[in-house]
């Protein structure tokens, strides 16, 4: 499954996939993405210290996959930058963000690539990030990893997005994102101490700010949650982290400008209250709220880079990691 980018024209593509405890998903995931009319050129497994023999059996199975094995689990945040920061180590062009639970139909990358080609222009190049349309397993669109419109896109903009078949959007998810390599080596990787919850938020965000990003309907994947619904379901104890990284990311992420902050700010706090009217157990929810306020404002985010190399993601390829800055940077 890893091949070099000389077997094919245009940019060499190395997808990256994060797993933890799924085994089976996994298994389909990577069968899919082995059936690509157009298939990654590389293939890196972020295994989150699985104890469900994934390391075995992606060995077993697809011994062309590059299997980077953690030592303990830094969550789908963590993940990703370490198969980020792998895969840019090896001279990465582009990344193929997938979560383990991901899978694209047959066409899924070559749609992207299209898309991104009819896309560029002679002033700025290709888009940033392109996002697959994920849909759950009925064919519904996934309400999870609907990306966010851009807000007033230019005219230029709108018309460039519609004659590439594609819909300008201000931030994706990791369910089949295809970023820009270089892109990430300028605006540095996601926030690893998020560990789950609005890690791809300000990654996108952060990455698109003053760039073009687009939603890709010809590229499809299904992601196979257990259960259909929105960012607004019942999290439990979780919440805590949607609360603390939110906080984080609207006092130090440079994704959003102040204008933008507001908005979504606002669009949160109304998500918020149906999660509270939606729970079965909302002593819970306020305990995780008030933790996530005092972690949100009082504890800064950990080096991307530090906890990278405690896991051993770094051990081996040593990339130059972007400078990191996630203090209190209210201007944006």
């Amino acid at each position: 499954m890893n091949r070099g980018p000389e077997s094919r024209g245009g940019p060499s593509v190395t997808a990256v996939v994060v797993t933890y405890n799924r085994r089976d998903l996994l298994d389909e995931a990577l069968t899919a993405l082995g059936a690509q009319t157009r298939p990654p050129d590389r293939t890196i497994v972020v295994d989150n210290a699985s104890a469900d023999g994934t390391a075995a059996m992606v060995a077993e199975r697809f011994p062309g996959v590059e299997l980077l094995a953690l030592s303990r689990n830094i969550g789908g945040a963590g993940g990703f930058s370490a198969g980020m920061a792998r895969a840019m180590g090896g001279g990465a062009e582009l990344l193929w963000l997938l979560d383990d639970d991901t899978v694209p139909g047959p066409e899924a990358l070559q749609a992207l690539l299209d898309a991104r080609q009819r896309a560029a222009t002679g002033e700025d190049g290709p888009p940033a990030l392109m996002a697959s349309r994920v849909v759950w397993t009925d064919g519904r669109d996934h309400p999870m990893n609907t990306p966010r419109p851009k807000p007033r896109a230019t005219a230029a903009e709108s018309r460039l997005a519609r004659a590439a078949g594609c819909v300008p959007i201000r931030s994706a998810s990791f369910v089949s994102a295809l970023v820009d390599a270089e892109a990430v080596r300028e605006r540095g990787l996601p926030v690893a101490d998020y560990f789950l919850w609005n890690d791809d938020f300000e990654f996108t965000t952060r990455l698109l700010r003053g760039r073009r990003g687009l939603l890709c309907p010809g590229s499809v994947v299904v992601h196979k949650t257990r259960e259909f619904g929105g960012a607004d379901a019942d999290p439990g104890d979780r919440f805590f982290y949607e609360v603390r990284n939110k906080i984080w990311l609207f006092t130090g992420s440079r994704g959003l400008a102040p204008p933008e902050r507001a908005l979504y700010a606002g669009s949160t706090v109304r998500r918020w209250a149906r999660t509270f009217a939606g729970s079965s157990d909302r002593a819970v929810l306020r305990r995780a709220l008030v933790r996530g306020v005092r972690d949100g404002l009082l504890t800064r985010p950990r080096p991307t880079a530090a906890i990278l190399r405690e896991t051993g993601a770094l051990r081996e390829t040593e990339v130059a990691l972007p400078h990191e800055s996630h203090g209190r940077d209210r201007d944006g």
